[in-house]
């Protein structure tokens, strides 16, 4: 694959089949997130590889492992999600939540060395280390679409946090922005189809 079709290959994956991921493979993925860019030119990441199951579904065990459709819809009604194809997507993305990780080959928990207080910022650049690690995440998420794996993420709610923390044994002092899981796509699902952007609409000259 050439650079835009990594790019435009990239998906979030929800459904896996059973494959090991090379070592090699892994590292390489590892690497380019360490190549993003960096606020302290520090690079101030960890990054934990799960690839037992029971370390996994104790680390996850808060993570819901389902939704009925009268939850479903009222979380459309409290998050106002009124688009229909937002909708669907919702609607495949959510009874998956615990699923997509434990069918994973393995799951990445991305660490950032936490030196302000990400969730009470005094100023915008405190954010700096925050937006920082999203870089790195972003080129570990298209390092694995070119070795042919996809990757679901999700972003950590209510303890499920500090339950990763306490099985992982991860220091204090660290934030955890997301939780990944990266695998080989089970191609016999169907993708959810994707809101087409008309770019040109969204480009301003000089002003907006």
């Amino acid at each position: 694959m050439d650079f835009y079709d990594v790019i435009n290959n990239r998906r979030t994956i929800r459904d896996f089949v059973d494959e090991d991921i090379p070592k090699d493979a892994l590292e390489r993925i590892i690497d380019a997130a360490f190549k993003a860019p960096t606020n302290d030119h520090l690079r101030d990441w960890e990054y934990i590889i799960i690839n037992d199951k029971e370390t996994l579904k104790k680390a996850l065990k808060t993570v819901p492992k389902g939704i009925t459709n009268e939850e479903l819809e009222e979380l459309f009604v409290n998050w106002n999600l009124n688009d229909k194809l937002q909708q669907e997507c919702y609607r495949n993305a959510v009874p998956k939540q615990y699923r997509m990780f434990l069918d994973a080959n393995l799951v990445i928990i991305p660490l950032l060395k936490e030196k302000v207080d990400i969730l009470h910022p005094e100023n915008l650049s405190h954010l700096n280390g925050f937006a920082s690690i999203w870089c790195s995440i972003e080129n570990l998420l298209l390092a694995a679409t070119f070795e042919g794996y996809g990757c679901s993420l999700r972003i950590p709610l209510n303890d499920e946090d500090l339950i990763l923390k306490q099985e992982l044994n991860i220091p204090d002092g660290y934030f955890i922005p997301c939780i990944l899981g990266i695998g080989k796509e089970d191609t016999s699902k169907p993708r959810n189809k994707q809101k087409e952007i008309d770019i040109k609409s969204r480009i301003h000259y000089n002003k907006f």
